[in-house]
């Protein structure tokens, strides 16, 4: 497919906002265009307000290169990671970057308006007399990206075939909404983090459930029917028959989730323990019962791994969420993956915490929104 002129000029600003591009002419390199057909792009991103120019750079002989950056006053990009308790909130340039986050309580058994009344509400305290440019939403749950909607969620009652984008598209004037599973903004937001280092990756959301991204080229790869990824209800052999909120048994989420520790911590008469964070800490207090499920779950994640690397032969495998700040639980995953693994798929396999940490959401579902971002008409 040709690239359109508004391709180009989303690509250009992603370019000047990443850094990658500060002038007219390190873009038309980049881009393989003429001069005059980016000084025109250029031009209506100027007159959009999107884009401005800073100054003048350095002289190789000739003229010196007005420089390019993202305007400062061009408006923002809001977004929202939503978490079964709680969702973050944030506010960000059109470089993508953070200017601000806040995190809310949030009940997603509540049904979509509900949730999405107080998401709104929050997101209008962010926006303080500037031009809101974009949305973009992590849900919890499969999600169909074309409609912006939930897509058979397995902890999301009501949620199904509701309209996330629309929703909220309507709420806010009917400004560009971006909606995408939060495993893979997870891997879109750490793959801006490691921008050229690793341009197949998988980054794994291990907190209270689990999920996971693949980044094929820098594009999040979605599959068939946007379900790639899903490791989560992968079956575990000879881990028994516990039922997994899909409805089968044995699955990966029933003996390596967040959820999943609390519920052995318990059947193990460990009393007064209601969430991950209370099961790590014990871990890295040394208690026997906690370490021992955590290095668990990490193996039989590792193991769910494996298959994986071994066939896509990523450059590297990032962990995000809570259960990514326990050392035994990532070296039980990388000393799984290793082991199970040929040698040749982990030559030069990394296998580490995110960079992006609890960011990695907001930050994916703000180069997604960016992305889908309307570009200005040029000639």
């Amino acid at each position: 497919m040709t690239p359109t002129a508004s391709d180009d000029t989303r690509i250009i600003l992603d370019l000047v906002a990443s850094g990658r591009a500060r002038s007219r002419s390190q873009l038309a390199d980049l881009l393989g265009l003429a001069a005059s057909t980016v000084g025109l792009r250029v031009q209506s991103l100027l007159d959009a307000g999107l884009l401005e120019e800073a100054g003048e750079g350095s002289s190789r002989g000739g003229r010196r290169p007005r420089m390019l950056r993202v305007a400062e006053d061009g408006g923002i990009v809001l977004t929202a990671d939503l978490g079964g308790g709680h969702a973050r909130i944030g506010r960000h340039g059109l470089s993508g970057a953070i200017q601000r986050v806040t995190t809310i309580p949030i009940d997603l058994t509540r049904g979509p308006e509900a949730t999405l009344a107080a998401v709104g509400d929050a997101m209008d305290t962010m926006i303080t007399g500037s031009t809101v440019r974009a949305i973009g939403v992590g849900l919890p749950g499969p999600v169909h990206v074309e409609t912006g909607s939930v897509d058979q969620p397995s902890r999301m009652p009501g949620w199904s075939g509701f309209r996330v984008g629309e929703h909220l598209s309507a709420r806010f004037g009917g400004i560009s909404v971006a909606v995408d599973n939060d495993a893979n903004l997870a891997a879109l937001g750490e793959h801006g983090e490691q921008f050229g280092a690793a341009h197949h990756s998988i980054t794994v959301k291990a907190g209270t459930a689990i999920g996971s991204g693949i980044i094929v080229d820098g594009v999040v790869h979605r599959g068939a029917t946007g379900a790639a990824g899903d490791i989560t209800h992968t079956r575990i052999d000879a881990i028994g028959d516990t039922p997994c909120s899909c409805g089968n048994t044995g699955c990966l989420e029933t003996v390596a989730s967040g959820a999943s520790l609390v519920r052995q911590m318990r059947e193990r008469g460990v009393a007064g323990i209601r969430s991950v964070e209370q099961v790590l800490a014990l871990a890295r207090d040394a208690d026997p019962v906690a370490t021992t499920l955590v290095r668990t779950a990490g193996t039989h994640l590792g193991q769910a791994l494996s298959g994986v690397v071994n066939f896509f032969n990523p450059h590297a495998v990032f962990l995000t969420g809570g259960m990514s700040a326990s050392e035994p639980f990532l070296a039980a995953v990388r000393s799984r993956v290793y082991e199970a693994c040929h040698p040749l798929v982990t030559q030069r396999l990394r296998i580490e915490a995110a960079r992006t940490g609890a960011d990695a959401i907001v930050l994916g579902a703000a180069r997604l929104a960016l992305s889908e971002l309307e570009m200005p008409a040029s000639a």
